[in-house]
């Protein structure tokens, strides 16, 4: 499947009944064992639901059952257009600019989006990082009046392997205690952790090789070739979309939008390579 346009897009899932035959084929397709009467079966679609009857018994399957388009009254159509908005910018796509494309209201807006960045999430997944790595902390959203130490922020931790995937995880606070048992969660025992200064990075010691880059002393590669400049970078792409496309998220869904950019970053497919998979991977059901 290729599109690199609207008018490709639109060619290929010209109606609800092409989106719900795609998702049929991508997750079952013709000669799926029925799980009921365990025969190879051809399947015949049902013109009074959104399913698929076995030829032999007449058990019905649900493509749509088990993914983000379960139980949705939106269009499927409108569903897969809105994936494919996601896939085709490099900030995301904010619910009022999805409620203007799709003609649906904010609310439904928001929540396709919401489940959209949740789809993106769970097909990218959080492998354990290993060799060198690179781990820091940014602090997103706004300031408590008069306070100190980021007080009021977010806080966002993020785990790189060179040369491999990005780990992010939004975190209660940046105590010693907190940073490591995230850590601890996603890099193997004995790999190279390359921090900055921040003194709740210490308890590290012990289970890694941890190196230090020193940036109140202007430091940011060390003699040893320590930094975390590649974590830092991709913070400043995931604050840009952020005050870019959605200028405000809440504390709550953050996550969302760090795993969004993290999905993208960790992929760095095209557009239309996203669009396939995004449109390609759901959990295995057997009915």
């Amino acid at each position: 499947m290729k599109q690199t346009n609207v008018r490709q897009f639109f060619q290929q899932f010209p109606t609800d009944e092409a989106c719900l035959e795609h998702l049929f084929n991508v997750r079952f397709g013709q000669g799926h064992e029925c799980p009921k009467c365990n025969r190879d079966a051809k399947w015949y679609r049902l013109a009074s639901e959104k399913a698929y009857s076995c030829q032999w018994c007449g058990h019905h399957i649900h493509p749509m059952v088990g993914s983000i388009f379960e139980k949705s009254r939106t269009p499927l159509q409108l569903w897969f257009y809105a994936i494919f908005l996601f896939t085709t910018t490099r900030n995301g796509v904010a619910a009022k600019e999805l409620q203007r494309q799709l003609g649906v209201t904010y609310k439904t807006a928001w929540r396709m989006a919401g489940l959209i960045r949740e789809h993106m999430a769970g097909i990218d997944g959080d492998g354990m990082l290993s060799g060198s790595v690179e781990v820091d902390e940014t602090f997103v959203g706004g300031y408590e009046k008069g306070a100190l130490g980021g007080k009021g922020k977010a806080v966002v931790l993020g785990m790189l392997e060179r040369n491999g995937e990005l780990v992010t995880e939004v975190i209660a606070d940046c105590k010693s205690a907190t940073l490591a048992s995230h850590v601890v969660d996603h890099v193997e025992f004995g790999s190279t952790i390359n921090t900055d200064e921040h003194r709740g990075y210490r308890a590290l010691a012990g289970a890694y090789d941890h190196k230090t880059v020193n940036h109140s002393r202007g430091e940011y590669v060390g003699g040893a070739g320590e930094t975390t400049n590649s974590i830092e970078g991709f913070f400043a792409q995931l604050k840009r979309t952020i005050a870019g496309t959605h200028i405000y998220v809440s504390d709550k869904h953050l996550w969302k939008y760090a795993k969004e950019c993290e999905y993208r970053f960790n992929r760095r497919m095209s557009p239309e390579m996203m669009l396939s998979e995004l449109l390609s991977r759901f959990p295995e059901l057997d009915a």
